[in-house]
C-alpha cells in the first residue's frame, strides 16, 4: 500500500476538505473503516496481541458468566424458550468457557441447552472466523447477528456485553479560560494529524459538576443509543443485560482516549487502524438511558465485588483442588481479577433488566 493509499493519509485529505474532525467520528473511522479499520483488518487479542481482557486472564471468568445467565434463566421462571445473546464476543473465550460451565451445570439447570438460542453480535469477519473455531463443538451451535435491532423480542433475552461500551467512542470537550470548546482533529502544515480546539456546533449540555479550566469532559453519543437499545430491548422481550466494562460509575471529567499496541500505550493519531482505540465506559449515560424506555437497572457494582458474589474465591479453590501444581497460577488470575490495583476496581459491572420483579443475580442485596 503507498504512503498515499493508507488510512491516515486518507483521513488528513478529508479533514482537509470538510474540517476538523470530532475524536467520536475518528475513533469509529480508525477501529471500523471497511478496508484499513483495527476491526475489519487485524484485531489482535491476548498476551501476544494488544491487549488482553477478562476471559483471557481466566476461564473462570466466562464460567462464572455462563453460571450466572443459568441463574438469571431461572429467576426468570426457566422458560422453554430463551436467547442468549453476546454482544462483541472477541475471539469467542468468554462463551466458550461459559457453555462449558453450563454443560458441568446441566443437572442443575435442565432444559436451558435445550430452550437456548445461542446468538452472537459480532461485525468484525476476522473475529466471526475466531469465535466459530472457538465455539466448535460446543453444546451449543451460535448464529452470527450484525446489531442488537435483529434480535426479535418474542422470547425472553440474556445478554452479555463484556467491553462492549469502550469500543463505542465519545466526543471531547474542553473547559477553556473563555468558555468551552471540543477537541478535534486537524491537519498541520506536513500533513500530520493533530489536535485542537473548535468551536461547539451542538450535542453539547455543560456539565453539572464541576471542571477545571483545561479539563474534559466526554460524552458518547454511542453509548447513550446502545443504552436505550439494550432497554428497548429487555422491556420488550423480558430478560437482563449483563455490562462489564473499565469505566467511571458517576459523572466526571477526564481524557479517557487511549491506544494500545502490543500492550503499550501509543499515539493515538500515529498509525490510524494499526492499535486499538478506547474510551471509558460511561454507565450513568448509558443506565439513564436504558431508565428512560422503562426498563430497570441496578446499580454498578466494582468488578472484584461481583466475581466474589459470584463465588470466584470457591471456584479457584476447586480448581486448585484438582490442580495442586497450579495453585500459584489460579491466585494470580483471582488477583488480576479482582484486586483493587488490578481489574477490581476500574471495571464495573452493572445489568439492565425487565421485568422490575427479577431479581438479578449479584445484586441480590
Amino acid at each position: 500500500m503507498s504512503a498515499a493509499d493508507t488510512l491516515k493519509a486518507r483521513l488528513a485529505r478529508e479533514i482537509a476538505l470538510t474540517g476538523p474532525m470530532t475524536v467520536a467520528d475518528y475513533v469509529t473511522r480508525c477501529l471500523h473503516d471497511p478496508r484499513d479499520g483495527y476491526y475489519a483488518s487485524h484485531p489482535s487479542l491476548g498476551e501476544g496481541g494488544d491487549f488482553i481482557t477478562a476471559p483471557l486472564v481466566s476461564q473462570m471468568f466466562g464460567e462464572l458468566i455462563g453460571l450466572w445467565a443459568v441463574e438469571t434463566w431461572n429467576r426468570l421462571g426457566a422458560p422453554e424458550r430463551f436467547r442468549l445473546v453476546e454482544v462483541g464476543p472477541g475471539d469467542g473465550t468468554l462463551m466458550s468457557d461459559a457453555l462449558k460451565a453450563i454443560g458441568g451445570a446441566a443437572r442443575l439447570a435442565p432444559g436451558f441447552l435445550e430452550a437456548c438460542d445461542l446468538i452472537l453480535i459480532e461485525p468484525s469477519a476476522p473475529l466471526r472466523d475466531l469465535q466459530a473455531k472457538a465455539l466448535a463443538g460446543a453444546d451449543l451451535s451460535p448464529r452470527w447477528t450484525r446489531d442488537l435491532g435483529r434480535i426479535d423480542t418474542d422470547a425472553p433475552v440474556i445478554l452479555i456485553a463484556n467491553e462492549v461500551l469502550d469500543c463505542l467512542p465519545a466526543r471531547q470537550f474542553v473547559r477553556t479560560e473563555s468558555g468551552w470548546a471540543e477537541r478535534r482533529i486537524g491537519v498541520d502544515d506536513r500533513g500530520e494529524l493533530i489536535f485542537g480546539l473548535t468551536a461547539i456546533t451542538g450535542g453539547f449540555a455543560k456539565p453539572d459538576f464541576d471542571v477545571p479550566p483545561g479539563g474534559v469532559v466526554e460524552t458518547s453519543e454511542q453509548q447513550a443509543i446502545f443504552g436505550r437499545e439494550l432497554g428497548l430491548l429487555m422491556k420488550a422481550a423480558t430478560g437482563a443485560a449483563l455490562l462489564i466494562d473499565y469505566g467511571r460509575a458517576r459523572p466526571e471529567a477526564g481524557d479517557t482516549l487511549q491506544a494500545l499496541y502490543r500492550h503499550r500505550k501509543v499515539d493515538p493519531l500515529a498509525d490510524p487502524g494499526a492499535a486499538d482505540l478506547t474510551q471509558w465506559a460511561d454507565f450513568p449515560l448509558v443506565m439513564e438511558a436504558a431508565v428512560r424506555t422503562g426498563a430497570d437497572v441496578t446499580g454498578c457494582l466494582a468488578q472484584g465485588d461481583f466475581l466474589r458474589r459470584l463465588g470466584i474465591e470457591a471456584r479457584a479453590q476447586a480448581l486448585k483442588a484438582g490442580r495442586p501444581s497450579a495453585a500459584a497460577v489460579i491466585d494470580r488470575q483471582v488477583h488480576r481479577l479482582t484486586a483493587d490495583d488490578q481489574m477490581g476496581t476500574l471495571f464495573k459491572a452493572a445489568a439492565i433488566f425487565a421485568p422490575r420483579t427479577l431479581v438479578v443475580p449479584g445484586w441480590e442485596v
